[in-house]
């Protein structure tokens, strides 16, 4: 059986310079571990003034809080629409010009500034089934390839008590991916895969050199952004919050 070209969807893997035995993945296997986390900080704007009278402490209170007021904007759940809103007509990623890209990247770094979850790793919003509605990420989208030659649909489950990932594209591959997680922040992981199921029937081992690492900059409970070291974008939406990825 032919192996699927998105065999690496969803975790980008950081491959190893030396020449060493891993056994060598086909071309094929280049998108079921492409997605990644990678992080991003905001810092607030910062007031210093001189003056400390009484009456100048009280004019410095409302000073500060005016721009405070001004640079709050949209709160999540409108930046929310305005994001699925921007990714509906771009098939996941795959008919998004470059300044459509740029402006889904925008919204999205707003909505990273005012995520509700700080520390996604220790959150259970983070377990269950999540599908892949939009990505930057060239390895997954495959567009250089007839449609029907692409997986239709991309998921990722992530189960933080165990550690584990799974990674699974629909029609008409079926291939699956699954991962150990080794936390290296309370957002960031690095990922290790350790087996692949061809057709999500035939098991193959996983080289060495198909790892990676994963950022998980927005969290709730029906969205998730990813950003991966590689700088690709992925926004997925929660399915399934029970699922379990196979230990």
């Amino acid at each position: 059986m032919a192996l699927s070209p998105n065999f690496h969807t969803i975790f980008a893997t950081s491959q190893s310079s030396s020449n060493s035995a891993s056994p060598k993945l086909p071309a094929s296997h280049s998108s079921l571990t492409s997605f990644h986390f990678s992080t991003k900080t905001v810092r607030g704007n910062s007031y210093n003034l001189s003056r400390t009278s009484a009456s100048d402490e009280k004019w410095r209170a409302n000073v500060s809080f005016f721009p405070a007021f001004l640079n709050k904007g949209k709160d999540a759940k409108a930046l929310k629409e305005e994001l699925l809103e921007a990714i509906a007509p771009l098939d996941g990623g795959a008919d998004a010009t470059l300044e459509d890209q740029q402006r889904v990247d925008q919204i999205a770094r707003k909505l990273e500034a005012v995520s509700p979850t700080k520390e996604p790793l220790k959150s259970d919003l983070l377990n269950g089934k999540w599908v892949l509605i939009y990505t930057t990420s060239k390895s997954i989208l495959q567009t250089q390839r007839p449609k029907f030659l692409r997986s239709t649909t991309n998921y990722q489950a992530i189960n933080t008590d165990t550690l584990r990932a799974q990674n699974m594209e629909s029609w008409p591959f079926f291939n699956q991916v699954t991962a150990d997680l080794t936390p290296l922040n309370a957002r960031k992981v690095a990922v290790k895969f350790d087996s692949f199921k061809i057709g999500g029937l035939i098991p193959i081992k996983a080289p060495g050199r198909a790892r990676g690492e994963l950022e998980i900059t927005y969290l709730d409970e029906e969205l998730r952004i990813s950003r991966g070291d590689k700088g690709n974008l992925f926004i997925l939406k929660m399915v399934d919050p029970s699922y379990r990825v196979p230990v």
